[in-house]
């Protein structure tokens, strides 16, 4: 009696959402469980001690039209080297990152259950993609949707025509929060205030941190409320009783 009365009070405090902290989506290509990698490819490689991704998938995530997404950057003519290293560097957070836990939600694409939505971005990254991209050319503000796929690879739908980034994204706060649907919000935390999550990182991942700052401050954490937990160990509690 008393094991399951302390089990219920344990969830009414939380225990369940720590799990949150070191965890991979239900998605195309993340492991079922983080964990070290040895080496990843390239700008993927911060993530070498506790990801979500394998060595192959950071490989195929520094090509163009790679077997991960076989999506084509270059759907606007060739995109630039300095806009594509931060969509190769957006790729290897959505891929290997083990703290995404309080911004995963259900999703109801065919390749995927599990879906990131308003990961609250640094104001650094977020700012450095856009002006590193200002000067190239899309025909789409949605790349997770709308695309002509006839030829197996994304281009641009019919009517559609390139327009230059910024008249698509006139700003950075537009552009990181467009593009994929809202999996990104855009902020005004800088790196140093441990309150965004950074895609570009030297050294220990410092993500965990924001994560349970996250986690910790959300009005309403997953699993059992604590209201509903203690009503179950009372109910428990008045069955052993009599």
């Amino acid at each position: 009696m008393w094991t399951v009365l302390c089990l219920l009070l344990a969830l009414s405090g939380g225990v369940l959402p720590l799990d949150k902290l070191n965890m991979c989506m239900d998605a195309k290509h993340q492991k079922k469980e983080p964990g070290p990698e040895g080496e990843l490819f390239q700008q993927c490689a911060p993530w070498k001690d506790n990801a979500c991704c394998r060595a192959n998938t950071t490989e195929e995530a520094h090509k163009d039209n790679s077997y991960l997404y076989f999506f084509n950057w270059n759907h606007c003519g060739a995109m630039s080297p300095k806009c594509k290293k931060h969509f190769i560097q957006d790729t290897c957070f959505y891929e290997c990152s083990p703290h995404l836990g309080p911004w995963i939600k259900t999703a109801s694409e065919q390749w995927r259950n599990e879906r990131i939505l308003d990961v609250p971005l640094c104001i650094e990254d977020c700012n450095s993609w856009w002006e590193d991209c200002k000067n190239d050319f899309t025909c789409k503000s949605n790349w997770h949707k709308g695309w002509d796929w006839s030829s197996g690879t994304n281009k641009c739908p019919q009517g559609s025509k390139c327009t230059k980034w910024t008249e698509v994204f006139p700003n950075p706060k537009s552009m990181c929060e467009q593009i994929w649907s809202n999996s990104y919000l855009y902020t005004t935390y800088s790196k140093d205030s441990g309150r965004c999550m950074q895609m570009w990182f030297t050294g220990p991942n410092p993500n965990k941190k924001v994560a349970e700052y996250y986690l910790n401050s959300a009005p309403q954490r997953q699993g059992f409320a604590p209201t509903a937990a203690l009503f179950l160990a009372a109910a428990w509690f008045s069955v052993f009783m009599y």
